[in-house]
């Protein structure tokens, strides 16, 4: 019996913990109905970093918004509903400064000419009610800017590429935009030491010279990336790992040792090996690169209509038509498909062929 019908007429009694019962069962099962500032999640991938804002989101609904039904000076949930939370999957900078990886509950203060924005490290209270700036992990402060009419409260991600991204609050005609910063080489770098290379791909040549390749690309921890490269050749030495082996060395300055690694690889190159490294280099703007890595799988594959058909590439981003003309009509007339001849005389047909 409960305590409270302890000293109660038996019938009295259970009466009371009956309805007791009844309340609590329907309080439980509380039919769903629409909040009047629904939920919402949006998320953004900042290079290998996720970053999610999660808010209810207000409607104007008519009402004066800056300054009325959010006041001046004072710390607003920047949503509706319980704390408006943001996680970032790593370390990041926020306006410049600092913040580590977690979530955080994220309020501002409006001013009319600029608002300061809070994180803090309470991520789990309703709205701002309770809200301690002792538990601030970081404030910044930033200038709203116009915006297009919002009649729901909304963020978005804008300005994005690999290393960073802004994040806007766009409410009325209001947008408050948010500088969000990676160190995106680290993240990646962290990653391949601590998870990528103790994972499976350890165990292959491959998972070694992916990790090297992305230090020889971005130019960052190229010592490191070599010692990857070597590890992978050592593993088993082939085209590609010595290529990469060979690329670090002359980014590093050490020549000869690139020559030899280089002449090494080329050894062991197989036609579609010459075929992507040619490409990479007119992709990257080295046209006399890839003219020379095309015209010796052209030697070394005479009989492949495919290494007539990228040297001839090649030749017309040049300017040198007449090759590109006599190297187009080369691979036509061994190439077997139709939709590949369709495109060969369509690129004949451009140069005038």
């Amino acid at each position: 019996m409960f305590p409270f019908t302890r000293d109660l007429p038996r019938t009295i009694a259970v009466g009371l913990a009956t309805l007791f019962f009844v309340e609590a069962a329907s309080a439980q099962q509380r039919l769903p109905t629409p909040w009047a500032s629904p939920a919402s999640t949006v998320s953004q991938v900042i290079g290998i970093t996720d970053v999610t804002v999660t808010f209810g989101r207000p409607g104007v609904k008519g009402r004066t918004i800056w300054g009325g039904l959010v006041p001046y000076e004072e710390v607003w949930r920047a949503g509706a509903n319980e704390n408006t939370t943001i996680t970032f999957g790593n370390d990041v900078k926020v306006e410049g400064q600092a913040l580590p990886a977690g979530t955080y509950g994220l309020h501002t203060i409006p001013h009319k000419d600029s608002w300061t924005i809070i994180f803090s490290k309470n991520s789990t209270s309703w709205g701002s009610f309770s809200y301690d700036q002792r538990e601030d992990a970081l404030r910044v402060d930033v200038k709203p800017v116009p915006a297009p009419m919002h009649e729901w409260l909304t963020y978005e991600f804008d300005d994005l590429a690999a290393d960073h991204a802004t994040l806007r609050l766009c409410w009325e005609k209001l947008a408050v935009p948010i500088g969000i910063t990676v160190d995106t080489n680290a993240v990646v770098l962290d990653n391949a030491r601590n998870v990528y290379l103790r994972g499976i791909p350890q165990f292959s040549w491959d998972g070694w010279n992916n990790a090297a390749r992305y230090c020889l690309m971005n130019k960052v921890n190229l010592d490191e990336g070599l010692a990857w490269a070597q590890r992978s050749v050592a593993m088993g030495p082939n085209f590609q790992n010595l290529w990469t082996e060979g690329s670090l060395l002359e980014a590093l300055g050490k020549k000869d040792e690139a020559v030899a690694a280089k002449d090494k690889a080329m050894t062991l190159a197989a036609e579609a090996d010459l075929n992507t490294l040619g490409y990479q280099y007119l992709q990257g703007g080295r046209i006399d690169d890839a003219l020379a890595i095309f015209r010796r799988n052209v030697e070394a594959h005479p009989d492949s209509w495919n290494t007539y058909d990228s040297l001839a590439e090649a030749c017309a981003a040049k300017g040198d038509k007449k090759t590109a003309i006599e190297m187009y009509g080369k691979a036509l007339a061994m190439v077997p498909d139709d939709t590949q001849k369709t495109r060969i005389k369509a690129a004949l047909a451009t140069l005038g062929g």
